[in-house]
């Protein structure tokens, strides 16, 4: 590459300039620069042509036109190893512009301080992602900085290079400079798409900024990253306070337990999560019984799980947490003394929640080229809808159980069966092939942990049972209420069965699969 001779700068994010302005100066590298900007680089002491000057035409439509200009882009995308493109360049008097660095008008940061939609679209940046495009392009000859953490590595090319670039260095920046283009695009995209409430338009573009690398996946040998994509916040809002740092199996683990405690639960509720399923949840108006029956639930599988609860924890909820291992701790705030003695677990991981909150409408699975895109699981039932098909009723007081073990019921894998007494689970199956083995499993631990609560205890089923021996395994070990959506072939043969046993069965019409 030649020296270069010219740089254009415009950029909202002013800082660290200076660094920059000094090395430019050093290697008489002139600079052309926008109205903010050229007004930012004459504070500073630095010489610099205003854009206007360069093209000989002033900045109209309030600033909205200033840099789509020929003269600007001929001068950065023009290849100088063309000779008819270096003729007509000479035929205009257009200068090359070597070097470009721009930055964008800051449009996240206007979304999420401000409702005033005329604000937002006018921080639609128009003529930076123009040039960054064009630089990029033509990465051969010009050199493109679109982030300021760029700009030790600008000045050390300069500085080694006597006011050159290296190829490998401008195709990296140029690399990095579509990535921000393509961004910035998707966050208006998804902005737009919001504000009109379009969840599948026909083209879907994602964008993620990386918050930062995990040790690794799932497992040791695959390298993972966490991102955050959000219109409303710069993090994802966990608060860690002590603790190793988290890993991609501890947040995937995280995100399973803020989807069941941020599920409207209005009452003291602990969730215990493994592997992505709860083992033990309950709701409950003291806040460590709560704690303490979701743990009673199934204390095997809480080993080395994480706690998520919607309440802040006290001193004598966090002596109990200390009495089990637990990778995780999330609540809403820790009193004092509370933090000191969970903190004497070096590497647990204290979590405040307070700042999180649900920003989608939708969630999404990726397989290789290809995605799965739907509207998130927010529907327990409808109460209106709701179908005893039994002799036997419910009470009002067992239909707030009834919703409760639904609820719960819609966060376990499939097939999925959650046992559960006075608004806490007893037995949990998750993940089978096949409804009965749910049955059995969930049935199997609340014998194993809480046989005597299994008495009258009430059963939720994520989808309708197949044949009546799920049930009647259900009712042998001592459930008295049924919850489950219906609509097999063998319907009659079920309620049958449940008549027999003098059971309460209710129907709600609403099946919640999870895979």
């Amino acid at each position: 590459m030649s020296k270069i001779k010219n740089a254009l700068i415009s950029v909202s994010d002013k800082e660290n300039l200076r660094s920059v302005l000094k090395v430019l100066k050093k290697n008489k590298i002139n600079v052309i620069s926008s109205g903010g900007t050229y007004k930012s680089i004459k504070k500073l002491g630095f010489s610099s042509k205003e854009i206007s000057q360069f093209t000989g035409f002033e900045e109209m439509l309030d600033g909205r036109v200033k840099t789509l200009h020929p003269k600007i882009h001929s001068g950065i995308l023009f290849k100088r190893d063309k000779k008819i493109h270096r003729k007509q360049m000479q035929k205009k008097q257009f200068e090359p512009i070597d070097l470009v660095i721009v930055n964008f008008y800051p449009f996240e940061t206007e979304i999420k301080k401000t409702s005033n939609k005329d604000k937002i679209i006018e921080n639609i940046d128009i003529g930076g992602p123009s040039m960054v495009r064009a630089a990029a392009k033509n990465f051969k000859s010009v050199t493109i900085i679109t982030d300021r953490e760029d700009y030790p590595e600008l000045i050390k090319e300069l500085n080694n290079l006597k006011g050159r670039t290296s190829f490998n260095f401008r195709k990296k920046m140029s690399s990095k400079a579509y990535g921000l283009t393509a961004y910035y695009d998707a966050v208006i995209s998804e902005w737009f798409n919001r504000d009109i409430d379009l969840k599948f338009p026909e083209r879907k573009t994602f964008f993620g900024k990386k918050i930062s690398q995990l040790r690794y996946g799932e497992n040791p040998h695959q390298k993972s990253s966490i991102y955050v994509t959000s219109l409303k916040n710069e993090d994802i809002n966990l608060s860690k306070l002590s603790g190793k740092d988290l890993s991609y199996n501890n947040y995937n683990d995280i995100f399973a337990g803020l989807d069941i405690l941020f599920s409207s639960f209005k009452t003291p509720s602990t969730v215990i999560i493994k592997h992505a399923n709860p083992c033990g949840v309950s709701s409950n108006k003291s806040a460590l019984q709560s704690f303490l029956n979701a743990q009673a639930s199934d204390p095997i599988s809480a080993f080395g799980g994480i706690v998520a609860c919607n309440f802040k924890i006290t001193n004598k909820i966090a002596l109990e947490i200390n009495k089990t291992f637990f990778e995780v701790i999330l609540a809403k705030g820790f009193d004092k003394s509370a933090l000191e003695i969970l903190k004497k677990k070096k590497n647990m991981r204290i979590i405040d929640i307070s700042g999180f909150n649900y920003e989608s409408k939708t969630t999404v699975k990726f397989f290789d080229s290809s995605f799965l895109l739907q509207e998130k699981d927010n529907l327990v039932f409808h109460k209106k809808k709701l179908k005893c098909v039994t002799k036997n009723k419910p009470s009002n007081k067992e239909l707030k159980e009834i919703e409760f073990a639904f609820r719960i019921c819609k966060f376990v894998k499939s097939n999925a069966i959650v046992v559960v007494k006075d608004n806490s689970t007893i037995g949990i199956g998750a993940g089978q092939q096949n409804r009965l083995d749910s049955c059995k499993i969930a049935v199997q631990k609340a014998r194993k942990f809480q046989p005597k609560h299994l008495i009258n205890s009430v059963a939720a089923s994520d989808a309708f049972f197949p044949f009546a021996d799920g049930i009647k395994t259900l009712i042998n070990a001592g459930v008295k209420t049924i919850v489950q959506p219906g609509g097999s072939i063998r319907d009659k043969e079920v309620i049958e069965a449940a008549n027999k046993a003098k059971i309460k069965m209710i129907f709600t019409g609403i099946r919640h699969f999870n895979h």
